[in-house]
């Protein structure tokens, strides 16, 4: 099968910023971020080998969640500025790699994943996604994997598939949202059913698989306490589901030839003298014999492709 990669983009520059020291460029411009970024997408595509490649970033423009819930992600707090100055330079190594980028306003990149990883699954293409969100495990299926990443680690990151996910929640993919409708989600700021945490969750969605399916049979619910919580919370938990389940139609053209990934562009050469990025410099654009010299068996979980 031809292979996808998507890359969850702010997701990665958050991760990258907050894991490596900060350092700049001689005009003192912050670049950990950017740096950390460019060095995990290079390592995913080393080791993957990808066909097609995309990265997938959030807009400042509010969302469909926002509407539906005011408080949504209201407890977060503000971008540190140094980080703020890095997104669009991250935005202007993809285009100096040639690596394609997508976006869409009322979206969040989430979204914008499903989109594409539906329309890639539909032609046959077999996804992986790099995130560390745990909201796209729901994306998760025959042909669709998650890569969580490591940045400024030396081992490499994890890969999800089905069964990998049910170890880890109890639950498989398809209930991931059911599950966040129930248990909640502080990262996202809000709150599922009062007093059900995961283990009663995971054992509900057992029982009766979806969240509409247990309310439809909230008699049979044995524990009394149980369920008075969840008669009390039955509509914070039908809002936290609407939050939760990623939406695939965001109007957006997949135009796979765009995502097609062959090699970096030359202009990335001088992208990084810029940024004084030397050591990316020599790790992108190696000759022959250097890459004959460091290859290396893989010992991961990528094996698995």
């Amino acid at each position: 099968m031809k292979t996808l990669l998507i890359i969850d983009g702010h997701a990665l520059i958050h991760r990258a910023y907050h894991a490596l020291p900060d350092f700049m460029s001689k005009d003192k411009t912050p670049t950990n971020a950017l740096y950390g970024f460019a060095s995990v997408l290079h390592k995913v595509i080393s080791d993957i080998k990808p066909l097609y490649v995309v990265v997938c970033f959030d807009t400042p423009a509010p969302t469909f969640r926002d509407k539906l819930f005011e408080k949504y992600r209201a407890q977060r707090p503000e971008t540190d500025e140094e980080l703020k100055i890095q997104f669009p330079l991250v935005r202007d190594f993809l285009n100096a790699a040639g690596i394609d980028h997508v976006e869409k306003e009322g979206f969040e990149a989430d979204d914008i994943i499903a989109a594409i990883t539906h329309k890639a699954h539909k032609k046959n293409i077999r996804t992986i996604i790099l995130t560390g969100d745990k909201d796209i495990f729901q994306l998760i299926n025959e042909s669709v994997f998650i890569l969580t990443p490591q940045v400024g680690q030396a081992k490499n990151g994890k890969l999800y598939d089905r069964n990998a996910v049910i170890q880890k929640f109890g639950i498989p993919p398809e209930r991931i949202a059911d599950y966040k409708a129930l248990v909640g989600d502080p990262s996202d700021n809000y709150k599922g059913v009062t007093g059900i945490g995961p283990k009663s969750a995971v054992q509900l969605l057992k029982t009766f698989d979806t969240v509409e399916n247990l309310y439809k049979h909230i008699d049979e619910v044995e524990n009394e306490t149980i369920k008075q919580k969840l008669i009390q919370g039955e509509q914070d938990a039908i809002l936290a589901k609407k939050l939760a389940v990623l939406e695939f139609d965001v109007g957006i053209n997949f135009d796979i030839d765009r995502m097609e990934f062959n090699n970096y562009n030359e202009e990335l050469k001088s992208f990084f003298d810029t940024y004084s990025f030397k050591s990316l410099k020599g790790r992108f654009f190696k000759d022959e014999s250097e890459v004959k010299k460091e290859k290396r068996k893989s010992k991961d979980q990528l094996a698995l492709f």
